[in-house]
């Protein structure tokens, strides 16, 4: 079964939950009118349902359906379950994004530096710094590192628009998985540069170490973002027999 059908459908199903053509709380349409309206098999559908269970969207109860669970955010959302771009993450919370680069260098990773990402030392990386805009605010400083060898030819024209987008789409790096770490940090002096914190003095920090398909370590960024703008959301699941 192609990947793209299910993803497609899943994004379908998904505007539709957004929208409230599905209203909330209410059975979405049973299997059987969803596999005939999509012509597509019941493993795709139960592909495509599976994704929205596991980013919240949904639950799947035994012999009745699948439930509409969806509550809106009221401010834009940054999900940590899902590895989204910037570009991404804005086109969902229907919102305008851009891309500024403020630096950008070729450099190579030495032992301090490899304490803090998790490269080797001699590892040849693109530094950069940028900053994400959400509807004309300045709301995210990110900090990058990317082997060079994995992202190849990266400039600072590309990296103003979607890296992603450049290694899936031009360099055909399959972005696989990503390990992140959230902390509460003092804003620094650059973070009072770039993002108008006002009389706020704390930063909500996202690190990631993101892996290729051949298991490389090949981007940790450090995600430095304002506080009164954004929330992070993910769908836990509870696994049955854990109490301890």
């Amino acid at each position: 079964m192609p990947k793209a059908k299910y993803e497609q459908l899943y994004q379908v199903l998904k505007e539709r939950i957004e929208s409230g053509l599905y209203p909330a709380q209410e059975l979405l349409p049973s299997e059987h009118a969803l596999v005939q309206e999509f012509s597509c098999s019941r493993n795709t559908l139960r592909r495509a349902i599976g994704e929205l269970v596991r980013v919240g969207y949904v639950q799947t109860m035994q012999g009745k359906g699948v439930r509409n669970i969806f509550q809106p955010a009221r401010q834009a959302t940054f999900t940590l379950g899902t590895i989204e771009s910037f570009s991404e993450s804005a086109a969902r919370n229907r919102s305008s994004g851009a891309n500024q680069v403020v630096y950008f260098k070729a450099l190579t990773a030495n032992r301090a530096l490899c304490e803090i990402t998790g490269f080797a030392v001699g590892t040849p990386l693109y530094y950069l710094q940028r900053l994400h805009f959400m509807d004309g605010r300045a709301l995210i400083l990110n900090h990058s590192y990317f082997r060079q060898d994995v992202a190849q030819g990266l400039t600072p024209e590309i990296a103003s628009g979607s890296i992603y987008r450049y290694l899936e789409q031009t360099l055909h790096v399959s972005i696989i998985n990503s390990k992140r770490v959230v902390t509460v940090e003092k804003a620094t002096g650059l973070d009072r540069k770039y993002l108008d914190l006002g009389d706020m003095d704390c930063l909500a920090v996202v690190s990631s170490q993101t892996y290729n398909s051949d298991g490389v370590m090949f981007e940790y960024t450090q995600s430095r973002h304002h506080p009164g703008f954004f929330r992070f959301q993910d769908n836990a699941v509870r696994r049955s027999g854990a109490l301890g």
